[in-house]
Order: structure tokens, then sequence, then C-alpha cells
């Protein structure tokens, strides 16, 4: 997620809620002040221990005993290893808020103290490194201290609050799996879902909301590129699916910039090709992997449609038989893309403007980026949903790889890890922020 630096009047909201109060805000900043040196021990014990998706067990388990520590009735193993926490605070509306709790399959390369080691068995059973080089850590130990915060000043806000702690965000199946296993039914369904996600492409302690699509749609697309082999001294007598997959990886380039109306946000890139075993032999099959990105349900489907036409009529152009066209297969475990609802976040925008500097909040540019986050908000009926984001990464570094023309390590880094303070402090803070703004103390 980029962020885009605007004067502080843009982000002023006309829905803005009133002002809070001077000493509801010093009494936030008391308490995450006071909770600070826990939740710094916390962070560093789940960056150490990370767990990939649908195994985090043992992260589940912390967060599920901090949340019950914190007054919350809690719920574990929703869809797989999900947590959900629920705490009921009079009359009022129903807020979620949401954190994920998968790491990645990456080597961590920090040389932190505190850096993982850990390799495990993933879901499928291989053995894998863990590295939460994504900072779902941070977003776990954010979730904790805002539970905990808003606990303590129950008294300055009434409703029903939920926080839930998402497994497998990193292969988009998580929050479709707590959903099927009654997310919005076995416990009270929101009003609104809320989240943040942290920034490794922008400053420690940076705010930023976004309206609108603020993460794309992926999709997955493997096609299966056929043809009939034989000898690479006899193409005549083949019909050779190299060729064949070369001419589609090219032709497939014509989708964006030729089918869609200019500026419509679209990525078609083919990401593997695997096809051959060895010089002298022309193989029967090729097959070519994709990754689709794109900001609506309309334009998804016209990039999956351009996909089987291009290479089936490539292949029958090429000669190929009908029995042998090439075979598109499109998975089913898709991740939807992320749709910010303008009021709520033009709101949130407005509470962060009242409660932190203006040069600390700036405004997001939706990336291609995917973010399960989406399934929230694709219920029926529709649930407003908006995430935010808070950078994470050391202003120096960030500065000094500018000033040498280099990239930082960001994201998905195995040589990236948020710093955690003033990070955790600042997404506590405006966490708790809006949850005070969104169950308002009648």
């Amino acid at each position: 997620m980029k962020f885009r630096l605007l004067p502080a009047l843009a982000l002023a909201a006309p829905l803005a809620a009133l002002a809070a109060a001077p000493e509801l805000r010093d009494a936030v900043a008391a308490r995450v002040n006071a909770e600070y040196p826990s939740l710094d021990a916390i962070y560093r014990d789940l960056h150490t221990h990370p767990e990939l998706s649908f195994v985090e067990k043992r992260t589940a388990g912390i967060l599920a005993s901090q949340l019950r520590a914190a007054g919350f009735e809690v719920t574990e193993g929703v869809g797989n290893t999900g947590v959900v926490a629920v705490l009921k605070n009079g009359a009022g509306p129903t807020l979620m808020i949401r954190s994920d709790m998968d790491a990645l399959p990456i080597k961590e390369q920090t040389g932190l103290p505190y850096a993982s080691t850990v390799t495990m068995a993933d879901l499928a059973g291989k053995t894998q490194p863990a590295m939460h080089a994504c900072g779902h850590d941070t977003h776990l130990t954010t979730l904790i201290g805002t539970a905990r915060t808003l606990a303590a000043l129950r008294a300055h806000w009434a409703g029903t609050l939920v926080l839930i702690g998402q497994p497998a965000e990193e292969i988009g199946g998580g929050a479709r799996a707590m959903l099927q296993d009654g997310l919005f039914t076995r416990f009270p369904r929101p009003d609104n879902v809320i989240a943040f996600h942290v920034g490794g492409d922008s400053p420690a302690g940076v705010i930023a909301t976004l309206e609108g699509p603020s993460y794309a749609n992926v999709d997955s697309v493997d096609v299966l590129v056929r043809g009939i082999g034989g000898h690479g001294a006899r193409p005549q007598s083949t019909r050779d699916p190299v060729v064949l997959a070369s001419e589609i990886v090219l032709a497939l380039q014509t989708i964006v910039s030729r089918e869609l109306k200019p500026g419509t946000p679209a990525v078609v890139t083919i990401g593997a090709i695997h096809g051959g075993t060895k010089r002298n032999i022309i193989p029967a099959e090729v097959r070519l992997e994709l990754t689709l990105r794109s900001y609506s349900d309309e334009v998804a489907q016209h990039l999956i449609t351009s996909i089987k036409r291009i290479a089936e009529n490539t292949a029958r152009a090429a000669g190929v038989p009908e029995d042998l066209l090439p075979v598109v297969t499109v998975e089913q475990t898709r991740t939807p893309f992320t749709y910010n609802d303008p009021a709520l976040t033009r709101r949130l925008a407005g509470v962060f403007a009242q409660w932190f500097p203006a040069a600390q909040l700036t405004t997001g540019e939706a990336g291609t980026y995917g973010e399960d986050f989406a399934e929230y908000g694709r219920t029926n009926p529709r649930v407003p949903i908006s995430i935010f984001w808070v950078g994470g990464s050391d202003p120096k570094v960030l500065a000094d790889a500018a000033a040498k023309g280099q990239l930082a390590p960001s994201n998905h880094s195995a040589f990236w890890a948020p710093l955690p303070e003033p990070t955790i402090k600042t997404a506590v803070t405006a966490m708790s922020a809006a949850a005070l703004d969104l169950l308002p103390k009648r």
C-alpha cells in the first residue's frame, strides 16, 4: 500500500464526529503508555514464533488467553483456528475489529535479536521456514492493546465489541472460513467491521485512509497448453506446445492494453512456465500459471473470458486438434477486491484528524495486493467495512534508501520487520479512537 501525502484539510470529513474530549484522549494515551511494555513483549514473542496459514495454534492460544484476561467472552476454533472475543457493554451498536494471525513461508534475514528461526509443517505437511514478514504480529498485538484499552474505558462507550483473530489471510481462505463457520450468525452481527494493516513503505506511525477500492481481486488461473510432441529435429511432425505457449503469453498482454478502457486498472501476469524435459524433445504439453488483479468483478470476469478465448483460438491457428485445445482452470479460492465503505472511511478519517497531528495523516493509494478482509463486506445484507494503514518502517531507513536511489525492504521481504515503537502505540490509539467513536455513549 502506497501512501500519498495530502494537505491536512483534505482529510477533513463532513461526517466527522464531534471532537473527542481532551480528557478522553489523555486517558487513552495514558492507558496505551502503561500497557506498552507488556505489548512490546507480546509482539516480540509473536514475531519470534510465527505460524503458517491454518496452523496458527500457539498464536491463537496466546490471543485467546490475552482477550479473556481483558474481560472478553472468547470462543476458539472458529473457521479452523480463528478466535472470536465478545464484550457486551449495554445497549448500542456492534463493532467488529479484525486482526489476522498467519505468517509467511519465508526465512527471516532481518538480523533482529528476536528474529524467527522457525521451520514448521504447513497445511499440506511440507516443512517450511516461517516469518511474520507482513506484520500480522503487529496486528495481533494491536488487537490485544485495543482490547485492554477499551475494557478499561468502558464507561466511555456503549454497545458490543467483537474482536477476531483471523487465520490464513496469506492464502486468502481465513475470512471465508470464519464466515462459513457462523461468524455473523453465532456471534453478534456487526454494524461495521474495521481493520488496519501495517505498511512497510511508509514511516512508522503515519496513518492512511482511502475510500472505495483499496485492494484488488486476486484470481489464479492455470493454462494447460497441449500439443503433439516429437523429435526436436522434426518439428514438422509435431504441434509444438512450447512455441504455442510463447505465443499465448504474448497475446495475453493485449487484454489490458487493447480490450479494457484506457485507465482501467488490471494486471495479467504469467508467473510460471513449466514444460519439456530435454533440449531435443518437443514435449506434449506446457503449463502456465497466471495471477490476475482487478478492481471490479466485471473486469475480473472479462480477463478470464479473454484468456480462454485467446488460448483456444491461438491453438486453433497453430493447427492443434479440437480435442487438444488448451485447458483453462480458474481456482475457486479467489480473493475479492476490498471496497472501503466511503461513509465509514470518511468517519474514520475525521476521527483520526481529531486525535493525531496533521503531519501524521495521509491518504492511501489502492494497491494490487490481495486482502481477504473484503469478505466481511460481501455478505447479504452487506456490512460496511473499512481498512486503514499505519506505517511501520524506520524513517531513517526509508530516507537512506531514497537518497541512494534504492528500495527499502517492505512487506513480504525477508529483510523487513515493523519498528515496534511508535507503530504499535499509534495503531492501538487509532483503533481505540475509532471504536470510541463508532460505539458512542449516549
